[in-house]
């Protein structure tokens, strides 16, 4: 099985996606996982034993210091130039009140970066991806040619805790996506996840900009609403890029669950890897 994982997060407890005891408390009722750790040579090595090449994701960057993120950035890069095949890049997260100095720490990040490199920007505790606050970031994402990583529809961070632990679920609304699109002609962007609530209208913006990507990471397949299964082997069948969340999810299931929606070998193999690769291509620095 060949794969490319558009977006996962890290194994290791040091780039572990979930940090605090509260968040590691919530993932079994979120995710259905247990957490757990593992080195990087093995994390690399279930990687290569399922056939994946990863692009992956220190989302908790952005609620740190840039001086502590700048450390776990470096870790990544380091980390990455010891398995090449097995880790393609990385989604950079930084909390975009830092202003200049959050921009600098992107321009050096696509400076250090081995490989692949993108901007991930998430509502979820930062503020809107329309906010004109991440404007400063987009400019230099569009000058630098790297792409733009834009998160929609509900997430699993806060679920269940009081108040759901400060995050406000319609900042991840598809409309911000439209309007970042419109805005921003000449930047790439990939939308993430699956769109719920608002997945009727997520798909709207999608096929009204035909330059945005998109990939499904956090769910399983099996749970994606009729209109989204749809239109993955029909009007998105050239965009639609496989992500998987690990380790919230492990491959197997989700190569299964894949497998189990009745999706034709073609389409599959478009999820999985052809539309990934067209996409890598057109990023490439």
């Amino acid at each position: 099985m060949k794969l490319i994982d558009i977006h996962s997060h890290w194994g290791t407890k040091r780039g572990y996606a979930l940090q605090d005891e509260a968040e590691l408390a919530q993932q079994k009722a979120t995710w259905n996982s247990q957490p757990s750790y593992h080195t990087e040579a093995e994390m690399a090595a279930y990687f290569r034993q399922t056939g994946v090449r990863a692009i992956l994701d220190f989302g908790y960057t952005k609620y740190i210091p840039l001086s502590q993120a700048k450390a776990i950035h470096d870790y990544g890069f380091e980390t990455q130039r010891a398995h090449p095949q097995e880790i393609i890049g990385h989604w950079v997260h930084i909390d975009p009140h830092t202003g200049i100095e959050g921009v600098r720490e992107l321009r050096r990040c696509i400076d250090q970066a081995p490989g692949f490199i993108g901007f991930a920007v998430s509502g979820s505790g930062s503020g809107p991806a329309s906010d004109p606050i991440w404007a400063p970031f987009y400019e230099l994402c569009t000058s630098a040619k790297i792409p733009v990583l834009i998160f929609v529809g509900t997430t699993g961070l806060g679920a269940g805790l009081p108040g759901g632990n400060g995050i406000i679920l319609d900042h991840c609304h598809p409309r911000h996506l439209d309007e970042v699109a419109a805005k921003n002609p000449d930047m790439t962007i990939v939308a993430a996840r699956p769109g719920w609530p608002w997945q009727a209208e997520t798909l709207a913006v999608l096929l009204h900009k035909r330059n945005i990507w998109y990939e499904l990471h956090g769910w399983s397949p099996k749970y994606h609403q009729p209109d989204l299964q749809h239109d993955i082997s029909r009007r998105l069948r050239d965009r639609v890029m496989f992500g998987a969340d690990y380790p919230l999810f492990t491959y197997e299931r989700l190569i299964d669950d894949w497998k189990k929606c009745g999706y034709t070998q073609e389409v599959l193999d478009h999820v999985f890897h052809l539309n990934a690769e067209r996409f890598l291509e057109s990023v490439k620095r």
